[in-house]
């Protein structure tokens, strides 16, 4: 298997149902990595892990406020403590407080960079220093192409995924000598439990914007990560792949 006795933490991937960090975590337990599944929500996070156990892999839940430093720092702390050691860090939690600029509070506003934003920082920042160590490592950043193109109501949203880029570009140089491959991956519309309660013609509309014609699903999305953190990526660092069906070209 491709990722046989490595360690992978997943941060925001106990959503439930269809979410993209759920298929993450699913998708590398698959090949052997051992999955620190993160959620802000305990009984989320306890929920994936039952189900990679279940698949015969390992797993370990833990809650966390990827915004908070020292949470952050905790949640390493009792990753390594567990498994030794973290090869493959996803930063994947993030949220959503869409509204139109001059609708949009202060609070919306650094809610969403708060998450999506420092809180990648405060986990790269964390893991990093063991990567380096190790001179080893795997970070998969999850933006979005809004982050590319932008969006109607979501410029908090959009300017949190545009960061990711640039972080991850910036960290990718910064990092490169030592083994540590940075790369960010930005999905597009994908099928997952906010999707799935659009009105049809809202759904439809999206569709036909799309080249392929359809949503993407978690899934999608999963196998290119996969990709990132295996040896196929060994020579590919600072690069953002979108998973979008055609929509951002």
């Amino acid at each position: 298997m491709k990722l046989e006795g490595q360690v992978a933490l997943i941060t925001g991937a106990g959503r439930a149902g269809k979410g993209i960090g759920r298929a993450i975590a699913l998708r590398l337990a698959g090949e052997g990595a051992k999955i620190v599944i993160v959620d802000y929500v305990a009984e989320a996070a306890e929920a994936v892990a039952k189900e990679v156990e279940q698949m015969g892999g390992e797993a370990l839940a833990l809650q966390a406020n990827v915004a908070d430093a020292s949470d952050v720092e905790r949640m390493v702390q009792a990753a390594v403590d567990r498994f030794s050691k973290i090869d493959i860090l996803i930063n994947n939690a993030g949220i959503t407080r869409d509204n139109l600029l001059v609708r949009m509070s202060e609070a919306e506003w650094d809610a969403v960079l708060d998450t999506n934003l420092k809180g990648v920082f405060n986990c790269t920042k964390a893991v990093a220093k063991l990567m380096m160590r190790q001179r080893t490592g795997k970070i998969v950043n999850m933006s979005s192409v809004m982050g590319i193109v932008g969006n109607v109501g979501q410029a908090n949203y959009s300017a949190s995924k545009g960061g990711v880029i640039a972080f991850t570009k910036s960290v990718a140089k910064e990092l490169g000598s030592r083994g540590i491959n940075v790369n960010a991956v930005a999905p597009g519309f994908i099928q997952t439990a906010m999707t799935e309660e659009m009105p049809e013609d809202a759904r439809k509309g999206i569709e036909d914007r799309i080249p392929l014609r359809r949503l993407g699903t978690p899934e999608d999305v999963a196998e290119v990560v996969l990709f990132l953190c295996s040896d196929a990526s060994s020579y590919i660092t600072g690069q953002v792949i979108a998973v979008d069906g055609g929509l951002a070209m």
